[in-house]
């Protein structure tokens, strides 16, 4: 029965899930423009390529909205929307970015990827305020989607630096095992809080996600590195598959993993002495 037991919601379509997956790239590329800066290297392109991630995720929420001039009443509620928020911290981004492009001081650069991190921490916050969707109100997928952004821009970022590439790498090879272990927590705290069909999904997901989205980014970056960084093709590789993996797994919680709360009775009520209903149902939950 649509309504009562858990659905799949349809309003957060693949614009919505697009909005985190690039959103969350371009802020990750712009924080590891540090990465860069510490070795003074050029930052311009994390810069650039980040804020045009962040203005395409933005762009598909705009069309998702079917009424595009209605896009600006999300900056009337700052005291409650952390959609607000992210609009507003992408704005200020914009602003700083661009200075930070023309400049390019330091102190700008710097005041950029705060502002990135920022934004990544409002697109976690955006789920979790989701209170309808069990799978996305769990607390720990909000560490779950910084990690993902962090680990996704790190990756992208290899194929624009130089001498920081080893840095690059070992930052890679933590941030891999960071997302590892959140989601891990992510998985162990969702098996009875989320309804049975989100949990099939996020179960199906798990082991190609660590397999292909983990282990193997790992091992190839282990072995480059103990190779003395002689066959860059291994990193890369490895980097496509942080990179895709964080995508894909945005996109399943979004538009998979997405099972409405659904209704529940705590008591079945019955004709008799009191206390004669059965126990509570919760249908779609459980086993």
């Amino acid at each position: 029965m649509r309504g009562i037991t858990p659905y799949r919601q349809n309003y957060w379509d693949w614009r919505a899930a697009g909005n985190f997956m690039y959103g969350g790239t371009g802020s990750g590329l712009i924080i590891s423009s540090l990465l860069a800066l510490a070795y003074d290297e050029p930052t311009l392109l994390h810069i650039v390529i980040g804020l045009v991630f962040m203005a395409t995720g933005l762009g598909l929420v705009w069309l998702e909205i079917g009424r595009p001039f209605r896009a600006l009443n999300v900056f009337l509620h700052p005291q409650r929307s952390w959609m607000t928020r992210e609009g507003f911290v992408a704005t200020v981004a914009f602003g700083v970015g661009a200075a930070a492009i023309w400049f390019g001081h330091p102190l700008l650069i710097a005041g950029t990827a705060a502002l990135a991190l920022l934004f990544l921490y409002c697109q976690a916050r955006i789920l979790r305020a989701s209170k309808g969707i069990p799978a996305w109100r769990e607390p720990t997928l909000a560490p779950l989607i910084v990690a993902t952004g962090l680990t996704e821009g790190v990756a992208a970022s290899l194929a624009l630096v130089s001498a920081a590439f080893t840095m690059t790498m070992v930052a890679l090879v933590v941030l891999l095992t960071l997302r590892a272990w959140s989601w891990r927590r992510y998985r162990l705290a969702s098996e009875t809080a989320v309804p049975t069909a989100a949990a099939r999904v996020l179960a199906a997901f798990s082991v190609p996600f660590l397999l292909l989205g983990h282990a193997l980014p790992l091992a190839l970056l282990i072995a480059d590195m103990a190779l003395g960084n002689r066959y860059p093709a291994l990193t890369y590789f490895a980097a496509v598959l942080a990179f895709g993996s964080g995508w894909a797994f945005k996109f399943m919680v979004v538009r998979y993993a997405a099972q409405t709360q659904g209704f529940a009775i705590i008591h079945r009520p019955a004709r008799g002495p009191r206390g004669s209903g059965g126990g509570g149902v919760k249908p779609g939950w459980g086993s």
